[in-house]
């Protein structure tokens, strides 16, 4: 297990799939965590949950497609634990669509959530980190990311995003001890791959070397290294957790 021990950490998306995982995970390895998202009642069951397991949690409400959320929460955070030395950048969105018809709102939905939201989060939080010169910030993308996916060019524009906001920022912050990288998850059973039908999942599961979905705890695993002393030399860099869906640079 990886030790994060004293840490305050802050997962945005908390309250469901990935991002519940990277909490529960990271509340295991010792951190403090606020659990950030729009669903209130599913944040307090997390938090029952880690602290039931002798943990420490807190939740915090957030819409990432709000600016004004953002910076209510990001202040709510500081008010009550002094700084966030571990940010996981997790929540995100999706409207499909092929790209001929996708409306304007679709895309602007999904880059306001997925891509803005995540910076104007981190500018907020970054502060006390270039302070106490020590972070730890890890970003979600995806395979799509990487590969592109018909019918999500939104979607898929927004998690190569992350990537080059990931790149860009390692290279800005790294003199204080700050690392930046992005963990990008293939075919993941979650909410938001249940609503496929069993002919896609048949095409994603054969696009799999590994033969089958990750699972959530799998990724949270990934995130929770990234974010340990353990990755202290480690930044700029994208983790694929994808069972070799994508294997490339």
């Amino acid at each position: 297990m990886t030790n994060s021990a004293g840490r305050i950490a802050l997962v945005t998306g908390a309250s469901q799939g990935i991002g519940r995982a990277c909490a529960l995970e990271l509340a295991r390895s010792g951190a403090t965590v606020a659990l950030a998202a729009r669903n209130q009642a599913k944040l307090s069951e997390a938090v029952t949950e880690i602290e039931a397991a002798g943990g420490h949690g807190a939740a915090f409400a957030l819409d990432l497609a709000s600016e004004e959320s953002i910076k209510s929460a990001a202040a709510a955070v500081l008010a009550r634990f002094g700084k966030v030395e571990i940010l996981v950048n997790n929540a995100g969105v999706t409207r499909d669509g092929l790209m001929l018809r996708m409306k304007r709102a679709d895309w602007d939905s999904v880059l306001a959530t997925n891509l803005t939201g995540a910076f104007l989060l981190t500018q907020a939080l970054l502060g006390p980190m270039l302070k106490y010169r020590w972070g730890r910030i890890v970003n979600l993308s995806s395979v799509v990311g990487r590969t592109g996916q018909a019918g999500q060019v939104n979607y898929a524009a927004s998690k190569a995003g992350i990537l080059g906001f990931t790149r860009a920022m390692a290279r800005e912050v790294a003199s204080r001890g700050v690392t930046v990288n992005a963990v990008a998850p293939g075919y993941i059973e979650t909410p938001m791959t249940a609503i496929l039908d069993e002919r896609q999942r048949a095409a994603m599961l054969a696009a799999i070397p590994l033969g089958r979905a990750g699972t959530v705890l799998e990724v949270a695993q990934a995130v929770a290294f990234l974010a340990s002393d353990a990755a202290a030399y480690i930044t700029g860099h994208v983790l694929d957790v994808n069972g070799g869906m994508f294997m490339g640079a």
